[in-house]
């Protein structure tokens, strides 16, 4: 009776072995977590310009890398065949134009089934640099809305809130750059730099003069230094710009020639280190120039 007794237990217990080994095997082989998220957007900004329009619009939507390293010169910057790969490897391409980016063409000839963006200006015949002014952003940032909503139909509505969200800091933006340079001691900008800063100097009434032509290439002869030198003293010229991310050996020479300040003027185009692990934006930039304008023009804030 007692082994009777014990057969039963051990097929009872054998049997209960066998269904947790057969519920266990079933449950190892079934998701035991819900699915994971759509993974993000991949986009490919050619420079900062474009890099930090498209984390302004895009947001969590998208993951975004950008092509030129920081602390590097975009105008002469060349593309390599990881380049191609990792643009081909995108669901969107953003530049801001061949005029700016010379190497720009090179990636498009050798990439395909990849949407291409030029957010930059829509005539040949417009100063590029179209985002140094709050409102030329502005309509780069609309064109990247739409490439968006066109590459991520999904997201339409986040893509449109964070364009209206960044349309009220261009307004805004706007608007101080409007009231605190409207009474200014000087009104030229002297720049010992390239000429990017023509449509801002344009639009907001000030007089822009620069050493080189539009793009950082340009030749600085001694007769241009001469001539800029001439300018400040006979207009008694109280600062002198320069670029955050060029050596400031001409900037310096000039001050000591008519003693006067040098203050930094940020192009956007270019960004240190520091300030892309920061995740500095286009309004922290253009915050930044307002600032340096107000102290080098003297102007009265109102």
């Amino acid at each position: 009776m007692q082994k009777k007794i014990t057969a039963i237990v051990l097929l009872l217990i054998l049997a209960a072995f066998g269904l947790w080994w057969w519920r266990g095997d079933k449950a190892a082989s079934a998701p035991s977590l819900p699915p994971a998220p759509a993974e993000k957007l991949q986009v490919t900004a050619s420079g900062y310009v474009a890099y930090t329009l498209l984390k302004q619009i895009g947001g969590e939507r998208v993951q975004v890398r950008m092509l030129v390293p920081p602390g590097t010169e975009p105008h002469s910057f060349e593309p390599t065949p990881g380049t191609i790969i990792a643009v081909s490897a995108s669901d969107l391409f953003v530049y801001v134009s061949p005029r700016v980016e010379p190497w720009v063409p090179d990636i498009l000839r050798g990439i395909s089934d990849v949407n291409a963006l030029e957010a930059g200006p829509s005539h040949k015949d417009q100063d590029p640099h179209i985002w140094m002014t709050p409102y030329g952003a502005l309509e780069m940032a609309q064109r990247i809305e739409k490439a968006l909503i066109k590459t991520d139909p999904a997201g339409k509505a986040y893509y449109k809130e964070r364009y209206k969200q960044f349309e009220a800091e261009i307004k805004a933006l706007h608007e101080s750059f409007g009231r605190d340079l409207a009474e200014c001691r000087s009104r030229a900008v002297v720049h010992v730099g390239h000429l990017a800063f023509g449509n801002l100097a344009n639009a907001y009434g000030l007089e822009f003069r620069a050493l080189s032509g539009t793009s950082h290439q340009g030749e600085h002869s001694v007769q241009k230094l001469a001539e800029l030198v001439r300018f400040i003293r006979k207009n008694k010229v109280q600062a002198v710009f320069t670029e955050e991310m060029i050596a400031s050996d001409l900037a310096d020479t000039v001050a000591r020639e008519t003693n006067v300040r040098v203050l930094p003027l940020y192009t956007v185009e270019e960004v240190s280190k520091t300030d892309f692990d920061s995740g500095v934006s286009y309004g922290d930039y253009m915050r930044r120039n307002l600032h340096n304008l107000k102290e080098g023009l003297k102007c009265r804030v109102q």
